[in-house]
């Protein structure tokens, strides 16, 4: 998946509120996806795609809703009570988990590179997301 680069270290995460708290496993030396589509731009969301068994929910399962569109495949989920969205299920990704890097402590991160996705254009762009996973 893309993102994966050094040894993985435990990151915290909450939505603004604190209702959902969580665990990711994650490279201290990452990259993050930054994807100009519709609502990633206006979430403001950050990916960092991570392996299905490397989020735990910790705290505020019941605080989360869930939003659908489009190809109806991709699971947004926001926290009920500040409306923030701390990670979600990806189309691109159904197998794992895209983490909001805005929703996770970045202290225990060493470096992190920021990648442009074109996902406004996503259906010609997607294999370029995909060819990210192999490096």
């Amino acid at each position: 998946m893309t993102g994966p680069i050094g040894d993985k270290a435990l990151h915290k995460g909450a939505c603004h509120c604190g209702s959902v708290t969580f665990e990711v496993m994650a490279p201290k030396i990452t990259d993050v996806t930054v994807c100009n589509c519709s609502i990633c731009t206006m979430t403001g969301f950050l990916h960092l795609f991570v392996k299905a068994e490397d989020l735990n929910l910790i705290r505020g399962e019941d605080h989360l809703s869930e939003y659908r569109f489009n190809t109806k495949v991709a699971r947004h989920l926001f926290c009920k009570t500040c409306g923030v969205k701390p990670f979600y299920r990806p189309r691109s990704h159904p197998e794992g988990w895209s983490i909001n890097l805005n929703c996770l402590d970045r202290a225990g991160f060493d470096a992190i590179t920021f990648n442009d996705f074109d996902g406004a254009n996503w259906e010609a762009n997607i294999a370029s997301l995909k060819a990210r996973d192999k490096d």
